[in-house]
């Protein structure tokens, strides 16, 4: 049976974490393949994205670049509304209905997770996997429900720190692979802070200035 992990954010930007974090979840999971879904307006940062969603597609494309079993997956984003993940999955299942699915997500998410759409039916649909993030600790205590804690270290860098840096003008070299350097300089991206909401379509072509 195909396992396939499934690794949901907004990605902006994608960064070196990411990435380490998907290789150690599709080897420690013996993970066929992870789709990285971009949320069109994820239900928790509604109105507080930085970058169109065509910028941050082929960030990810980028990023994801000659990354075997790293995949991008559009579907969220052209779906648009509000990105609730128990809709994504089951669209996902249709679509691959022998595949065995592992959510992967961080830990301040695992906190919130019964704030979330629907949680028994994700977890009818999916394993989770959990990653560690800076300021949250595993539980240790059960939970109601089974997850796989991912190994290696935390990857201390975040998508706002990256934002922050260069909106003060302070170097993100290597912080994020070559390419998507130069893709972030040459659109002028996260110069200037200016949320996005629904504007930020896969049909948009301008940068945010």
């Amino acid at each position: 049976m195909k396992r396939i992990g499934i690794f949901g954010g907004t990605f902006d930007p994608p960064h070196h974490g990411h990435l380490a974090i998907a290789q150690q979840a599709k080897k420690q999971l013996a993970l066929d393949e992870i789709y990285f879904v971009p949320a069109f307006i994820p239900p928790h940062k509604q109105g507080r994205l930085s970058t169109t969603a065509a910028h941050r597609l082929t960030m990810l494309k980028l990023v994801l670049r000659g990354q075997e079993g790293l995949k991008v997956s559009a579907l969220e984003l052209q779906r648009k509304g509000i990105s609730y993940t128990v809709d994504t999955l089951q669209s996902l299942k249709r679509r691959h209905p022998k595949a065995e699915f592992v959510l992967i997500i961080g830990a301040d998410n695992l906190a919130q997770f019964h704030t979330w759409k629907s949680p028994k039916k994700i977890l009818h649909l999916v394993s989770l996997a959990v990653y560690k993030r800076t300021g949250f600790h595993l539980p240790v205590k059960d939970r109601g429900f089974k997850f796989v804690q991912l190994k290696g270290r935390l990857y201390r860098v975040s998508s706002t720190e990256i934002r922050n840096k260069i909106e003060k003008g302070n170097s993100i070299r290597g912080l994020v692979p070559e390419p998507l350097l130069s893709y972030i300089q040459k659109h002028s991206l996260y110069t200037l802070q200016i949320p996005l909401t629904v504007k930020g379509s896969l049909h948009e072509k301008h940068c945010v200035r």
